[in-house]
C-alpha cells in the first residue's frame, strides 16, 4: 500500500471529466486507513473520501487526498427469526452487492439494483429508487473518526437520514464509513407498487426477489445510460419538495405537472418533468448534453471537463427557476 501523486481522477468516476487527485491512496484495511492518514507527507492537506465515484462532479484538480476506501468483506454477523444481519465493507460495489444477495435468496434490496457507486457511497446519500431507500435496510453504520483516530458505531437513528441525504453530509462530514450493518427481511415482501414497477408486473405479484431485481434492470436500462459508454452520475438533481399551496398554483397554471403530495402540507415535484417542460430534454452544450431518455440526467457526451457540464446544470436551474419559480439542487457532490 501508498500513496501515490498526480493520479487522474476519471477512471475512478462514472462522469469520466478530466481532474487529478495531489495524492491518492486505496486502503483495503482500517490499518491501512489509519496510516494513509498519519502519513506526515499528507497530515495537512484536504482529505476527500471516494466511493464509487458515481455520485460527484470534479469541475477542477483536487489539491489534497483522495481516499477510495477499498473494504469488501460480506459478513453475515447474526440473524434471528425475521432478520438477517449482514456486515458490508464501505469499498465493496452495492451492484455487485445486491447481486449476490438476491443471488443468496437474500431479500430486502432487490429495488436498488444496478445503481452504481459503493456499499460506503450508498449509505452517506441514503439512495433510493422503485420505493425503497437504503436507511430503511440500515442497523448500525461502523466509521473512523480521523481526529481521534477511533473508531466508532452509529445507530441508524444516529444518521439523521432523509430525502438523499445523511449526518455524513453535514455535521458528521469528517467520519469515514468503513462497514455498513444491513437488516435483510427473511419473508420476502415484495414492494412494487412504483408506477413502472406495477406495470412490469401488472396484476400478478412477483415470487421472489431475483424477479423484482430483473424488472428493475431493466427499467433502469431502458431510463438511464450505462457510463461505461456515456458518463454521467444518474439523476443530476433532486426532485425538489414545495409547499402543497406551491403545487396546486403551478398545477392551475399546468395541469399536467407530475407531482406527488406529502405528509406535513408538502409534496413533491418530478424534476425530469420540469426540465423537460422548459425544452431542455435532449439538449447540448458543448460536450455535455441532458440525455434524450431522462431529463434528470446530464451525460459527458465525450470529452467535456467538469465546468461545462456545470455550466449546463447552471442553465437548466436558471430555465427551470424562471418559468416555475423552483429551485432544482444538485444530486451529486460538486468538487
Amino acid at each position: 500500500m501508498m500513496i501515490r501523486q498526480n493520479v487522474e481522477l476519471a477512471p475512478y468516476t462514472t462522469f469520466g471529466v478530466p481532474a487529478k487527485a495531489r495524492f491518492f491512496a486505496e486502503p483495503e484495511s482500517l490499518d491501512e486507513l489509519s496510516a494513509i492518514l498519519n502519513d506526515p507527507a499528507t497530515a495537512s492537506v484536504p482529505r476527500l473520501v471516494l466511493g464509487g465515484g458515481s455520485n460527484i462532479l470534479f469541475t477542477q484538480d483536487f489539491d489534497g487526498l483522495v481516499i477510495r476506501p477499498r473494504m469488501r468483506e460480506i459478513e453475515l454477523e447474526d440473524e434471528n427469526d425475521e432478520f438477517r444481519f449482514v456486515r458490508v465493507g464501505a469499498g465493496a460495489d452495492w451492484s455487485e452487492t445486491v447481486a449476490d444477495f438476491v443471488a443468496r435468496d437474500w431479500p430486502g434490496l432487490e429495488n436498488l439494483s444496478l445503481v452504481p457507486g459503493s456499499v460506503g457511497g450508498a449509505a452517506v446519500q441514503n439512495i433510493g429508487a422503485y420505493g425503497l431507500e437504503v436507511a430503511e435496510r440500515i442497523v448500525e453504520i461502523q466509521c473512523l473518526d480521523p481526529e481521534s483516530g477511533r473508531v466508532v458505531e452509529l445507530g441508524v437513528d444516529e444518521c439523521d437520514y432523509a430525502y438523499r441525504t445523511s449526518a455524513f453530509k453535514r455535521e458528521k462530514k469528517s467520519l469515514i464509513v468503513l462497514s455498513v450493518l444491513f437488516a435483510l427481511p427473511k419473508r420476502f415482501e415484495p414492494r412494487v407498487s412504483y408506477k413502472e414497477l406495477a406495470a412490469a408486473f401488472g396484476d400478478r405479484q412477483p415470487r421472489s426477489a431475483a424477479e423484482v431485481a430483473e424488472a428493475v434492470i431493466a427499467i433502469r436500462k431502458r431510463k438511464l445510460p450505462d457510463p461505461r459508454e456515456l458518463g454521467s452520475a444518474g439523476s443530476f438533481f433532486k426532485n425538489p419538495v414545495v409547499t402543497r399551496v406551491k403545487m396546486n398554483f403551478l398545477l392551475d397554471d399546468d395541469p399536467r405537472l407530475v407531482a406527488y403530495p406529502l405528509a406535513g402540507g408538502r409534496a413533491k415535484l418530478a424534476a425530469g418533468w420540469l426540465i423537460e417542460a422548459v425544452g431542455m430534454k435532449g439538449m447540448r452544450e458543448g460536450n455535455a448534453g441532458v440525455y434524450p431518455k431522462n431529463a434528470l440526467v446530464l451525460v459527458n457526451c465525450g470529452g467535456a471537463t467538469g465546468a461545462e457540464v456545470l455550466a449546463l446544470a447552471q442553465k437548466i436551474q436558471s430555465a427551470v427557476k424562471k418559468r416555475f419559480g423552483v429551485q432544482l439542487e444538485p444530486e451529486p457532490v460538486i468538487v
